[in-house]
C-alpha cells in the first residue's frame, strides 16, 4: 500500500476517531454501558466514584457523537440512563481485536534488551 493512499484512507480516520473518543474515561464509560443500561449515579459508582463532571463530560461527548442514547423517564423527579447503540456496540469489535492484539504479541517473556551494563 503507498503512503499517501494509507494516510488518506487509514490515519486520518483513526486521527478523526481517537479526537472524539480522547476522554479520560470514555473508553471505561464505553465497556461499563456494554455490560447493560445504567442510569448516571450507577454509572459513576461502577466506575470508581470518578467525579460528576467528568462524567456528565465524557457522557455528553459520547451521546453527540451518537455512541450513547440518554433516556429520560417522567418520574418525580426524572430519571436518566443511559444505553450503548448500535454505533456503540459495533466498536466493541475494536475493544476484541485489541485483546486479540495484546495476547497474540504480549509475550510473557519478553526478549532481554540488548543494552548491557
Amino acid at each position: 500500500m503507498d503512503t499517501s493512499k494509507f494516510e488518506i484512507d487509514c490515519v486520518e480516520s483513526i486521527s478523526e476517531v481517537l479526537h472524539f473518543l480522547s476522554g479520560k474515561w470514555t473508553f471505561l464509560v464505553i465497556t461499563e454501558l456494554l455490560k447493560g443500561p445504567q442510569r448516571f449515579n450507577q454509572l459513576r459508582r461502577n466506575l470508581g466514584n470518578l467525579n460528576t463532571k467528568g462524567l456528565t463530560d465524557t457522557l455528553r461527548n459520547l451521546e453527540e457523537h451518537q455512541m450513547i442514547k440518554r433516556t429520560v423517564f417522567p418520574t418525580v423527579p426524572v430519571s436518566v440512563e443511559y444505553s450503548i447503540t448500535d454505533k456503540g456496540l459495533a466498536f466493541s469489535d475494536v475493544f476484541q481485536k485489541i485483546n486479540h492484539w495484546k495476547h497474540e504479541w504480549d509475550s510473557p517473556n519478553p526478549a532481554p534488551s540488548p543494552i548491557t551494563k
